[in-house]
C-alpha cells in the first residue's frame, strides 16, 4: 500500500488512510472509509482541502474483497456473508444448524499473516440469525501471492467450517426410574423442556418406565419405531457404564455402545449408543439442571446436509465426544471441585 495526499475534490473512491475528525475532535469518517460523493461535501463543508488516502500496489488485493473471497470459499451449508467495517466479513446462519469445524485446518490458516479466522465450537447448535465465524484480513490490502495460497489451501482440503441445517428433528426421550418411570417423568421433564426449547425443538415421543433391563429394552424398541433423530434416557439415576440397567437395555435391542465417559465438567458420564442410524444417549445428571451444560447437545439432534455439499447426515463417534476435553470445561463451583 502506497499513502498519499490528494485533493479532497479527487478522492472519491479512494480509501482512507487514517481517521478524519472534526474541529471539535469527534470522528467524522473511519480510517479504511471508502471515499464517496456524499463524503466530498461533508469533508468541504469542514474547510478541508487534502487528505491522506491509500492506493493499492501492483499485487494486492483490496481487505473487502479479500475477507470476501475467503469467507465464500472458507465452508459450506446454510449461512450467508454480510460484509463489515474495516476488512471483516461475518458468516451467519440462515437456518438452525449444527456447525462443524475442521479445527487443524483453521490453525494452519491462522499461521498465515494477512488473514484471519475465528469461529464458533466444534459440534456447537447455532440459531439462525447467529453469528458463527469472521474473517479478518490485514488493514487496507493483503498480497495477492499469499491469498492465493490461502484459498488454494481451501480448495485442496475442503471447507473449515460447515453448516449442517438441523430440519424438523424428531425427539425421543424414555424417562426412567427404578422403582417408577413416571416419577422420573414428573421430576424432569420440565427440566427436558427447556433444555430442547434451546435448540427450537419439542419432546415428539415419550415413554417412562421401571429401570429394568426387559422393560428398558421394549421402550427403547417402540421410541425406535417412530424413528426419531435421537432417543435420549433421563434416569433418576446417573449412568455407571455399559454394564448397568440402560447399557444392558441398549445391547438387548442391537445398540451399538460407541462411548461411555466424555472429558467434560459437568456431564463426563456420557452414555452414547446407536441402533443403526439412531442415537440413544443416557443422559448424564447434569441435565436434571437447567444450566447449559454437559454433552446432551452433543448429538445435535440428527442433523442434515444437502447431499450435492457434503454428505448427509452426521454420525457422533467416540474419537469426537473423546476430543472435547479442551474446549468442553464447563463451569467450576466450588461445591463441584475437578
Amino acid at each position: 500500500m502506497r499513502a498519499q495526499t490528494v485533493d479532497v475534490k479527487s478522492s472519491n473512491g479512494r480509501i482512507l488512510c487514517c481517521t478524519v475528525f472534526r474541529s471539535g475532535g469527534k470522528k467524522l469518517l473511519a480510517k479504511g472509509h471508502v471515499i464517496s460523493d456524499e463524503d466530498i461535501r461533508i469533508l468541504e463543508s469542514e474547510g478541508m482541502e487534502n487528505v491522506w488516502v491509500t492506493e493499492l500496489e501492483e499485487g494486492e488485493v483490496g481487505e473487502d474483497d479479500a475477507v470476501c473471497t475467503v469467507a465464500t470459499d472458507m465452508g459450506c451449508g446454510c449461512y450467508e456473508i454480510r460484509m463489515a467495517a474495516g476488512g471483516r466479513a461475518n458468516l451467519v446462519a440462515t437456518e438452525n444448524c449444527c456447525v462443524l469445524v475442521d479445527e487443524e485446518l483453521l490453525k494452519q490458516l491462522n499461521c498465515t499473516a494477512s488473514v484471519v479466522i475465528a469461529t464458533t465450537l466444534n459440534f456447537s447448535f447455532a440459531l439462525a440469525g447467529q453469528r458463527i465465524a469472521t474473517v479478518k484480513s490485514t488493514p487496507f490490502a493483503v498480497a495477492k501471492e499469499q491469498l492465493e495460497a490461502l484459498t488454494a489451501i481451501l480448495k485442496d482440503r475442503g471447507p473449515i467450517l460447515q453448516a449442517r441445517p438441523v430440519r424438523s428433528p424428531s425427539v425421543g426421550i424414555l424417562y426412567t426410574d427404578p422403582v417408577n418411570g413416571d416419577r422420573a417423568r414428573q421430576l424432569f421433564e420440565g427440566i427436558m423442556r427447556q433444555r430442547l426449547e434451546r435448540f427450537a425443538v419439542s419432546a415428539n415421543f415419550v415413554l417412562a418406565c421401571a429401570e429394568e433391563e426387559m422393560a428398558v429394552s421394549r421402550a427403547l424398541q417402540h421410541l425406535i419405531r417412530s424413528k426419531p433423530s435421537v432417543i435420549l434416557v433421563a434416569s433418576t439415576t446417573a449412568p455407571a457404564g455399559p454394564e448397568d440397567v440402560i447399557g444392558r437395555g441398549m445391547a438387548r435391542i442391537g445398540g451399538h455402545m460407541e462411548r461411555f465417559l466424555a472429558p467434560v465438567e459437568p456431564g463426563n458420564l456420557l452414555l452414547l449408543s446407536y441402533k443403526d442410524e439412531i442415537p440413544i444417549v443416557s443422559a448424564p445428571g447434569c441435565f436434571r439442571s437447567a444450566a447449559a451444560a454437559g454433552p446432551i447437545s452433543c448429538v445435535r439432534l440428527g442433523s442434515r446436509m444437502p447431499r450435492a455439499r457434503r454428505p448427509a447426515g452426521l454420525r457422533l463417534t467416540g474419537n469426537d465426544a473423546s476430543s472435547k476435553g479442551s474446549d468442553r470445561r464447563g463451569p467450576n463451583p466450588p461445591s463441584r471441585p475437578v
